[in-house]
């Protein structure tokens, strides 16, 4: 492996695999539960549109079910 390279004679090309991780959605949720994630965003530095789609993201792979009292 060369130790430098020159960057500037590659060609650029976008990613084609970008528009399949993640998609734009709209939706409206409680402000209770935008300052929770916010609240948490503060404690752990990760943005709190990322702690929302990690937890949703944990409640897909655990199949977690939703139950209404």
């Amino acid at each position: 492996m060369k130790k430098e390279y020159d960057l500037s004679t590659m060609k650029k090309r976008k990613n084609p695999f970008a528009k399949q991780l993640k998609k734009q959605v709209t939706i409206r949720m409680g402000v209770d539960v935008i300052e929770y994630f916010k609240n948490m965003s503060v404690e752990t530095g990760i943005p709190y549109q990322n702690l929302i789609n990690l937890y949703l993201r944990e409640c897909v792979t655990s199949q977690r079910k939703l139950t209404f009292q």
